[in-house]
């Protein structure tokens, strides 16, 4: 019987998984490399859905210190995506420290700098370090930095011109309307639309947030006003993409877990997802 490739893949988003990667990695923390490995691993614990990097912890040139047990998140912990599985998921919001499945919590420690590293307790890791992403100054995959988390080989975009109708509407308000979209395609994600700015029919404002993503790079916000309300970061752009998204360069897009698409007619629901409710 024939499968979805979806399922076979969310099929072990309850397992400790891993792949080896061929990239030399690098991290910076408090002012000097801390780690230098070309023996990296990609690994996801159980409900991640993206990857933090593991060394061997020889590669790693600061001091290691051990801890304790790590505790065990149970699936009350997590956010839904209906749309790819039905247990709640551990997306890049969920702190580093919070584990799914067994072993041992450490600190990296550079000066007064530190970052928090996990030591799984898995014959298939034994000897690897687990290491946050967020806790480094600066991540390198040979001499290319890296943003928001590593970037996982079996994830991709794709950015296609399009000649559909697209229109967005928020409470009865027209948004934007275009017939010339790019349509950005990301594994496991809904598809965005992204238009041009002469084809936004509302005020906007520009807002201070940024996000990064490691596929897409710097995001800019802007809010959307309607009358005397303001939707806070409802519209985000790349204005300075990285190469996979240089399409998208300067052309805006709304989350369409929280206005009305309408595509050649045909209204969309809502898809669910982290990004369902504005981000604090």
């Amino acid at each position: 019987m024939a499968v979805r490739v979806r399922d076979v893949m969310m099929g072990r988003l309850g397992d400790l998984r891993w792949e080896p990667t061929a990239k030399r990695v690098r991290a910076e923390l408090g002012g000097r490399t801390v780690l230098d490995s070309r023996d990296a691993r990609l690994v996801w614990e159980p409900r991640r859905v993206v990857p933090s990097y593991a060394v061997p912890a020889a590669d790693i040139s600061a001091e290691l210190v051990p801890l304790s047990a790590a505790a065990v998140a149970d699936d009350t912990v997590g956010l839904p995506l209906p749309e790819v599985t039905r247990r709640p998921v551990l997306d890049p919001s969920i702190p580093f420290e919070v584990h799914s499945t067994e072993g041992e919590a450490l600190r990296v420690r550079a000066g007064d700098a530190s970052l928090a590293a996990f030591r799984p307790a898995d014959p298939e890791l034994t000897g690897w370090v687990v290491l946050d992403f967020a806790g480094a100054d600066a991540w390198y995959e040979e001499d290319e930095p890296v943003v928001s988390h590593p970037r996982d080989p079996f994830h991709r975009i794709d950015v296609l011109a399009s000649s559909r109708h697209v229109r967005l509407e928020l409470d009865g308000h027209l948004l934007a309307e275009s017939t010339r979209p790019r349509l950005l395609f990301e594994t496991l994600l809904p598809v965005r639309f992204y238009l041009p700015v002469e084809d936004v029919r509302c005020e906007l404002r520009p807002s201070g947030t940024r996000t990064w993503c490691a596929y897409k790079g710097e995001a800019s916000y802007r809010s959307v006003v309607l009358g005397d309300a303001v939707v806070p970061d409802l519209v985000w752009s790349y204005p300075d993409p990285l190469l996979d998204a240089e399409p998208v360069r300067g052309l805006l897009a709304f989350f369409d877990e929280r206005v009305d698409v309408v595509v050649d007619g045909s209204r969309r629901e809502r898809p669910v997802t982290p990004w369902s409710r504005p981000q604090s």
